[in-house]
């Protein structure tokens, strides 16, 4: 899925900013030629801001602003901006300083959080991964994005995350069945990484659901995302990672996981679809 299509929500916002900015401009009686000259800029710049092909700069909302005669305005815009920019973050730029640092970023969040629910359509989710799985998955992140190598460091701190899972809180999983059968890290990390999910689905505070290959479904499989308490989404993109934190957008998450939910198995028929890819495996 593009990065267009799966950041929509960041596009939206910032297409709030840029219309809040084309209003300022008009109820000022400014075209856009007339406010280009004010702010010292070529037009072109204030079509690009005007059309969301360009994000504005603090600075450049605070000139904008001035020449439409509402500085007023400009901290609030700018709260706004400041907002949308932290909603999505490249993956380049979150493990800049390597991998370890980014799965500790994550920490705090997985500390206070009580009920936790996790789809995932192309890998095991992270708080249930065996150590050697986790690896792979790194190791994998690390040579395609060529980050700073300290994947042990990363693996051990995602493996002390886990603790939480046996600290008072809920965790509902959802897995394509497929994610069965990816033999990530190979057919030994692939075995031993379906037998933990057999232990752990036995657990009463996990809820381990698998959503059975079918033909006819009528909800096809999303990007992966996490959902924490009712407070905060995370989405993992190929291109980086979006946080959603407005209420209309964790509804709509907790919504499609509810319908993703209805289509999976649980208990017994989860273990058996477990078991078959275990067979597989020989």
């Amino acid at each position: 899925m593009s990065t267009t299509s799966t950041s929509s929500s960041v596009q939206a916002a910032r297409q709030i900013i840029a219309d809040r900015l084309r209003e300022m401009c008009w109820a000022a009686g400014l075209d856009g030629k007339t406010l280009a000259a004010l702010c010292g800029w070529h037009p072109s710049k204030v079509s690009r801001i005007s059309s969301v092909k360009t994000a504005p700069s603090a600075d450049d909302i605070r000139v904008w602003c001035r020449a439409c005669g509402c500085e007023d305005q400009a901290d609030d815009l700018i709260a706004s901006l400041r907002a949308v920019e932290g909603m999505w973050v490249q993956w380049r730029r979150m493990e800049r300083t390597g991998l370890r640092r980014a799965q500790e970023a994550q920490l705090p969040l997985f500390e206070r959080t009580q009920r936790f629910r996790c789809y995932s359509s192309w890998m095991v989710p992270g708080l249930i991964q065996t150590r050697d799985y986790t690896a792979s998955v790194l190791r994998a992140v690390h040579q395609r994005r060529g980050v700073v190598d300290d994947v042990d460091d990363a693996v051990q701190v995602r493996m002390e995350r886990q603790a939480v899972l046996h600290e008072g809180g809920q965790f509902a999983f959802l897995m394509e069945e497929t994610v069965l059968r990816n033999s990530l890290g190979g057919v030994d990390v692939q075995r031993d990484q379906l037998r933990r999910l057999l232990t752990l689905g036995s657990l009463p505070q996990i809820s381990l659901g698998v959503i059975p290959e079918q033909r006819d479904r009528s909800r096809m499989p999303v990007e992966g995302f996490w959902i924490f308490d009712a407070a905060q989404v995370n989405v993992e993109l190929v291109s980086g990672y979006l946080t959603l934190t407005q209420p209309t957008e964790v509804g709509m998450y907790a919504e499609t996981f509810a319908q993703l939910a209805g289509m999976a198995v649980y208990g017994v028929h989860a273990r058996e679809l477990i078991s078959s890819a275990l067979e597989s495996l020989g």
